[in-house]
């Protein structure tokens, strides 16, 4: 009889396993021209995945281009595309932010749209994600850029790692993974001056790298101009480090230090050789100059700091959207 009962319960089936969800982060600004290769190049890279599942979050942060229109073509054509319509630009680290707010998988990627950042090294960041690590950096063994710019940005690294108190990977952008739970938490830093991948490399958790070659790009021009990253420069500087400001105290006491040798000559002269006065009109003019331009400089680096503080404390949203294209508003 006891054999009989056991043969009368019901077999428990196992529900199949969920595959992981992996969001790509997708910024976008006047990218008509390469919008299709890269999403054409990245599903084929993807399909040879079937134990992931994907959904890319293509952020247009305010394309005056026909990007939106190709967007709206691939979410009709790819329902794992979803679309994020800023109401006007924000910039490129807003996007970013904003694609992270809506992005649901298990694992975010970041990366760029033209092609330098090639999809199939994403891939490889899931795997060291899968090997136990949260946070996945990919970082530029080659480029193929103009010389100018690949020493510009080797010699940015190196001075913004000796430079703040947060050890920033060296040759990195904002191409990386990210883990849910980091995910989440860097959804609760809001401040507007936003210089993610350093505050992505402050955060902690298990970090590792990929190492990868980046490619030319495929077309259009950089949205990454000088004046861009002179501005994405200083915010990652005065983000992480008081750096400036105490170099602002040194230089003072350089000053104050050669003002005194300055008044003990100019006594001395005045006293033992009246004769030659006049001269020292030449002096004159250069310590004025000097301690000018320091006044001056000063002054930039401190106003810097407080217009960062003005922008913060005005609590202005850090993006408005115009419409999500594509999923569940009910997700968001």
């Amino acid at each position: 009889m006891l054999q009989t009962a056991f043969s009368q319960q019901p077999v428990a089936t196992r529900a199949p396993e969920r595959r992981p969800l992996v969001s790509y982060v997708l910024p976008v600004y006047n990218e008509q021209d390469g919008i299709a290769a890269f999403h054409t190049e990245l599903t084929a890279a993807l399909a040879g995945r079937p134990d992931l599942d994907f959904e890319m979050v293509y952020v247009n942060d305010g394309s005056a281009d026909g990007s939106l229109a190709i967007l709206k073509g691939l979410a009709e054509r790819d329902d794992r595309v979803r679309i994020v319509d800023f109401a006007r630009n924000f910039g490129h680290q807003i996007a970013i932010t904003a694609g992270l707010d809506v992005a649901r998988g298990d694992a975010v990627i970041v990366m760029d749209t033209d092609l330098q950042d090639p999809p199939r090294v994403s891939l490889e960041l899931v795997d060291a994600w899968r090997e136990g690590a949260e946070i996945v950096h990919a970082r530029r063994r080659s480029r193929q850029d103009t010389v100018f710019k690949r020493t510009t940005a080797h010699l940015y690294y190196r001075v913004l790692r000796s430079s703040t108190e947060v050890d920033i990977p060296l040759d990195t952008g904002d191409f990386r993974l990210l883990d849910r739970r980091v995910a989440d938490e860097l959804r609760k830093y809001r401040e507007k001056s936003r210089f993610v991948r350093g505050i992505v490399a402050s955060m902690g958790y298990r970090q590792t790298e990929v190492a990868f070659d980046r490619d030319e790009r495929f077309a259009g021009e950089t949205k990454y101009p000088l004046r861009k990253m002179a501005k994405l420069a200083i915010d990652g500087v005065t983000s992480f480090s008081t750096v400036p400001l105490k170099m602002i105290t040194r230089l003072g006491f350089v000053v104050l230090a050669l003002s005194v040798l300055g008044i003990l000559y100019a006594l001395a002269m005045k006293f033992f050789r009246p004769d030659i006065t006049v001269s020292g009109w030449t002096m004159l003019m250069v310590v004025v100059l000097f301690l000018g331009g320091v006044q001056m400089l000063s002054l930039g680096v401190i106003g810097t700091y407080i217009g960062r503080i003005y922008s913060e404390a005005q609590g202005r949203p850090l993006y408005l959207v115009r419409e999500v294209i594509g999923g569940s508003r009910a997700d968001d």
